[in-house]
């Protein structure tokens, strides 16, 4: 028996944003029909308080493998370039049960992440969308710009970040890349406040917009808290946006931004109008007016792992990349 590694040089080459969304797509719509698995994420923190460590099992159907990430998530100063999501996507084959293959974690995250938002942007967003604003300028804050062009028809991209000058930077690197305008606000209330789409990347840990900054007819991608505790939305904004989500149950149990809503009195659990696989079945109408708030509320699927490690893998039986380590 032999177990495939796949780096992350691979993956970034193979896992390109013009790729990742069609199948993030595709597993968004498994989810919700039943066709694909998952539990609720298993979180642990570490008692040195230097971060937390999880677990996301789940299973794609079919002929397609099942799996698990395995995922660290560190807010500590860092060295050596690592970013602070690290871990294994790790698969196994649906016939034998045998583990096949591992891949890292960050790069997947990273490009799943943002196809995601670039999915609920295409399915919710105003067709005529075309004004992008940024919150935060990490790793996942690039991802986006990336992706979100490819489903809007983006003309004006806006940053912010808690350092001015990291925004700066951020800008200056990335923008000859898109060949669209970057502006950098001082304030994340002037980086939303004439935006179609906004998407939130960042660590915060309490709500940096709530609804006056918002315009109406903006569609909003809330990224950076993946669990209850952290938040991005104020309990305003969470109350008067149509609220979608990657997972129904996940959302209900450790969508913070939802929670504190809730925990406000301002909504109850059918605030969670429909996961964004039943968006995209028709099962369930998206944006209904053009001057409606719409919130994508990512948590992060393992399914969303699963199916990109899976492409993956039988691209890299095919093409040859990757490397065979005997078990």
């Amino acid at each position: 028996m032999s177990l495939l590694v796949i780096g992350g040089e691979d993956v970034r080459a193979h896992l390109t944003p013009a790729v990742a969304i069609p199948l993030i797509g595709t597993a968004m719509r498994a989810l919700s029909r039943g066709d694909a698995q998952q539990d609720l994420r298993q979180i642990v923190p570490l008692k040195s308080g230097a971060g937390v460590f999880g677990l996301m099992p789940g299973a794609l159907g079919g002929d397609a493998g099942f799996g698990a990430k395995l995922v660290t998530v560190f807010q500590a100063p860092r060295s050596g370039g690592h970013t602070g999501h690290q871990g294994l996507v790790c698969l196994f084959d649906p016939v034998s049960g045998a583990p096949v293959c591992i891949l890292p974690a960050a790069e997947i995250t990273a490009i799943r992440t943002a196809a995601a938002s670039a999915v609920a942007t295409d399915a919710l967003a105003r067709r005529d969308a075309s004004r992008l604003a940024i919150l935060g300028c990490g790793e996942q804050a690039e991802a986006h710009l990336a992706a979100i062009p490819l489903v809007r028809n983006i003309k004006a991209v806006t940053v912010w970040g808690r350092s001015t000058e990291r925004a700066s930077a951020f800008a200056a690197r990335v923008g000859p890349r898109l060949s669209i305008p970057i502006r950098v606000a001082e304030t994340a209330s002037e980086a939303v406040r004439n935006a179609d789409i906004v998407c939130t990347t960042t660590a915060a840990n309490d709500p940096i917009i709530d609804a006056g900054d918002i315009a109406a007819g903006c569609h909003v991608n809330a990224v950076g808290s993946s669990r209850a505790g952290p938040a991005e939305l104020g309990e305003e904004l969470v109350a008067r946006a149509r609220f979608f989500v990657d997972h129904r149950a996940s959302a209900l149990s450790q969508a913070a931004e939802f929670l504190r809503a809730k925990a406000a009195g301002l909504i109850n659990d059918d605030h969670v109008l429909a996961e964004i696989g039943e968006v995209l079945l028709q099962r369930h109408p998206g944006r209904r007016t053009e001057t409606e708030i719409t919130v994508y509320k990512s948590l992060g699927s393992v399914v969303q792992d699963l199916a990109s490690g899976w492409f993956l893998y039988e691209r890299a039986l095919r093409d040859g990349f990757g490397e065979h380590v005997p078990l």
